[in-house]
């Protein structure tokens, strides 16, 4: 039977060159940019956990988590669009941004896409540890959601366009692996914060300004890709860059071939329109449903409201706050766990095992909490149940942190021709940030209304997206980036979309089905 299929690597990709500590060196200061999401992600959950924030924005809300109001559910202790508006409005914002970072990515360089992220977020995070009242805080959640746009936009492409073939995977996972640490970073503040008499929230808010200010001084001093100083005309420039990141005066085979690619580009006056070809329908289905699945595994239910969630489940305040923490560090290692095995066993092997894990995690969340809380909400977990709550979690967790987690960003970002790579990482993005947003402002609702139903909601899904993996998504490991058309071409349901001339620059692909 037909499955995802890959390609013979042949000759393809072997530029001369070596892995530089320079390469090295500028990826992980691009990569910083994923601190920002990351932050962010793990800051929200804890601060609207705080009786004081609470108290002081979100009156009502208290008033239902201390059972002020009446007998309340526990399913629905914090059901409240306001609440949930703080969270997700960084995401609607984010959506609208990422398609104005990528005129500005395609226009003036990675780079410069960076540094106004990086500097847009830095003054939504002084709003938000300033604020006195709910608009303040919304309208620095919007400014963050713009820096957020901006970031997740050029950052992963960045990585794809500095990395050699052979380890790019490995370096644009270090986008994903500042996000873990964003989180738990985060997680950290909170508990910190959390202990303090007065303004904790304050400090956990306005603490968004240190992962802005790491990316938007580190982002001065990155050079920008040889790709995008191509696409810009700066050809010397470029072909200078090279020779400095693949540690080689012997760079012409790959300058050419980027050369090749930049003319191409040049020829599409209308990326938008173009992406729309035919020829580049499979580019727009796997960068439309990858980030839809990413987010409908149900991953942001644990990122966002991870306290929020272990107060609802019965731990108390430190508890939850701890259990957060504890999560995170998983997500943290878990991590790493990919950036070593990406490009040694495949993005596929990453996907479909953590696929399965994650299915299995949540089936066994879902049905424990059916047993303790049942339909009616009322009951309470055990020490050794809670033990087995948590450990269930980190599971699921673990699995979505080496599979869904930076592959979500990955192959997007390493599967678009020049020409149309930045619209389509705008794609990327502003479906990301869509059904974040969707996620995220729906969340407690769902909880409050499917109960223990939800994680068999979001199990449904993962099933869903590991099917899809298997049967269309080819491997995309150790291809040269300006060469990935030769993977579709080769795909046993794809390649009927790719003309002959659409092929690679050197290699002819040989199709393997399994």
């Amino acid at each position: 039977m037909a499955g995802g299929g890959f390609v013979s690597q042949g000759g393809a990709g072997n530029y001369e060159g070596k892995v530089t500590c320079f390469v090295i060196m500028t990826c992980l200061v691009a990569a910083s940019g994923g601190l920002l999401f990351g932050y962010d992600i793990g800051i929200s959950g804890g601060v609207t956990s705080m009786d004081e924030f609470l108290q002081k924005f979100f009156p009502e809300v208290y008033k239902k988590e201390k059972n002020l109001s009446g007998n309340t559910s526990n399913y629905c202790k914090f059901d409240s669009a306001v609440l949930t508006l703080f969270t997700s409005s960084l995401y609607l914002a984010a959506l609208v941004a990422s398609f104005f970072a990528s005129a500005t990515t395609k226009a003036l360089g990675r780079k410069a896409s960076m540094v106004i992220g990086g500097l847009v977020f830095l003054i939504g995070a002084i709003i938000n540890g300033a604020a006195m009242n709910v608009a303040m805080l919304i309208i620095g959640r919007l400014l963050l959601g713009v820096g957020v746009g901006y970031a997740n936009q050029a950052v992963p492409v960045y990585l794809s366009e500095m990395a050699p073939a052979k380890i790019r995977g490995a370096l644009n996972i270090g986008f994903q692996m500042a996000v873990t640490i964003g989180i738990f970073g985060a997680n950290l503040v909170n508990y910190a914060t959390s202990k303090m008499q007065h303004n904790g929230w304050r400090f956990s808010l306005g603490g968004a300004m240190v992962p802005a200010i790491i990316m938007t001084v580190g982002s001065l001093f990155l050079p920008d890709t040889p790709n995008s100083l191509i696409e810009r005309g700066k050809k010397d420039e470029a072909r200078q860059m090279l020779k400095k990141i693949r540690g080689t005066e012997n760079v012409d085979e790959e300058y050419n071939d980027l050369v090749v690619a930049s003319e191409a580009s040049n020829q599409v006056q209308q990326p938008w329109k173009d992406i729309l070809d035919r020829k580049h329908r499979p580019h727009l289905v796997i960068v439309s449903l990858i980030p839809f699945f990413q987010q409908l595994t149900g991953i942001n239910v644990i990122m966002f409201y991870a306290p929020v969630l272990f107060k609802t489940l019965g731990f108390g305040d430190e508890a939850s706050l701890v259990s957060a923490v504890v999560s995170g560090l998983v997500n943290v290692f878990a991590t790493v766990v990919s950036i070593i095995s990406v490009d040694r066993f495949g993005r596929r092997a990453l996907f479909l095992e953590g696929g399965i894990q994650m299915i299995l995690s949540q089936l066994g969340v879902g049905i424990l909490i059916a047993k303790v809380f049942g339909v009616s909400g009322e009951g309470t977990f055990t020490k050794t149940q809670g033990d087995i709550a948590l450990f269930l979690i980190c599971v699921y967790v673990a699995a979505f942190a080496w599979s869904w987690g930076p592959l979500g960003w990955l192959v997007p970002s390493e599967i678009f021709p020049l020409e149309i790579r930045s619209a389509g990482q705008s794609i990327n993005v502003s479906v990301n940030m869509f059904f974040t947003f969707i996620i995220g402002q729906l969340f407690l609702t769902m909880l409050c209304h499917l109960k223990f139903g939800l994680f068999f909601f979001f199990g449904g899904f993962v099933i869903m997206m590991t099917l899809f993996v298997y049967f269309f998504l080819p491997e995309t490991k150790n291809v040269p980036i300006e060469e990935m058309n030769r993977v579709w071409k080769a795909h046993w349901f794809w390649g009927k979309y790719i003309p002959d001339d659409a092929v690679g620059l050197r290699h002819q692909p040989k199709s393997i089905e399994f």
